[in-house]
């Protein structure tokens, strides 16, 4: 049986200026004004999540391809369940279903995608500047999910409307002057990238923090400031964002052990004390507790982790809404 549709719905509050972002690529291809476009339109899509009948008919007729060559639970299911709660037909698609496992090219995928005529897609894959490559490429809207360590624009969407929620009255305030604390393995991390740069243009003050190993060179030109040890990026911090540590990744060369990095990186209550007592705690997930976040930290008062999933239904419901209002050729910044 097919779910009613509140047709009542018009969709969030149109502004009179075009959207020119046909394909997301990067958070750094976004101005400003873009991302706090994106968060009110996300402010209007957070009160369908909540509703008994979680249907509105903004996108009915369009459709969306989901292609993730890499595994997901929270970028995946909260894609098909934006464009679902749009009215899109949603199409998933894994790399172990589709034909690279025969040999075929991504671009090969992609163009035969691209003959069924889909509204938009979004592509994670294990390569960076894989999706930016199919974009070129193709005549598809793009959207990334993810790619390699160098992108994840619609976390860092997701993660910034989260801080405005919580630290912003929904809006009512200005990221400057909030200092944001990344920590943990930048090295491997594409949402410390994505997060740096979107939060640096929406004001913010963002400090990295990780070991030596775990942070890669360069990262100052980021406009970011970099530490070495935890607690001074801790120090007055309005947020504070852990990073998963990529066990596949920690053979000896980056760390001895799980269990040191724990010791000195790891977010216990001790060390959040350092953070101003109204901070918040932030993880993109998946967690690994006990390593870089203890587990009384990740369900405490002050953690909205479950927060950033519940939003990023509602910033990929508005990215693929606005993605959609868009004309012309792909922006492939």
């Amino acid at each position: 049986m097919t779910a009613p549709v509140d047709e009542s719905f018009g969709g969030p509050p149109s502004a009179p200026a075009p959207w020119a972002h046909r394909s997301l690529l990067t958070a750094g291809a976004l101005a400003a004004k873009d991302a706090l476009r994106i968060f009110d339109a996300a402010d209007s899509f957070f009160e369908v999540s909540r509703r008994s009948v979680r249907k509105v008919p903004a996108l009915r007729g369009k459709t969306l391809l989901n292609v993730f060559f890499e595994a997901s639970t929270r970028t995946r299911t909260s894609f098909e369940l934006a464009g679902k709660r749009l009215s899109m037909d949603v199409v998933n698609l894994s790399g172990s279903s589709s034909s690279t496992t025969k040999g075929e090219t991504l671009l090969d995928t992609i163009k035969t995608l691209e003959a069924m005529q889909p509204d938009l897609v979004v592509i994670r894959h294990a390569a960076s500047g894989a999706a930016e490559y199919v974009a070129r490429r193709s005549n598809v809207a793009v959207i990334n999910g993810g790619d390699g360590t160098h992108e994840h624009p619609t976390q860092a969407l997701l993660d910034a409307f989260t801080i405005r929620r919580h630290k912003l009255g929904q809006g009512q305030g200005s990221f400057a002057g909030l200092k944001v604390a990344i920590c943990g393995d930048i090295l491997h991390s594409r949402v410390a990238r994505s997060n740096a740069s979107l939060l640096r243009t929406l004001g913010a003050d963002v400090h990295f923090a990780g070991p030596r190993t775990l942070v890669p060179v360069g990262a100052e030109t980021l406009g970011v400031t970099v530490h070495h040890r935890l607690e001074p990026a801790l120090e007055g911090a309005d947020v504070v964002m852990m990073l998963r540590v990529q066990r596949e990744r920690l053979q000896g060369v980056f760390l001895p052990t799980t269990r040191e990095y724990s010791r000195t990186f790891g977010l216990n209550k001790r060390r959040l004390a350092l953070a101003k007592p109204d901070a918040i705690v932030m993880h993109p997930g998946p967690m690994n507790r006990g390593v870089e976040i203890d587990p009384e930290v990740a369900d405490g008062p002050r953690s909205v982790i479950l927060d950033q999933v519940e939003a990023g239904v509602a910033v990929r419901m508005a990215v693929l809404w606005l993605s959609c209002q868009a004309q012309g050729p792909e922006d492939a910044g």
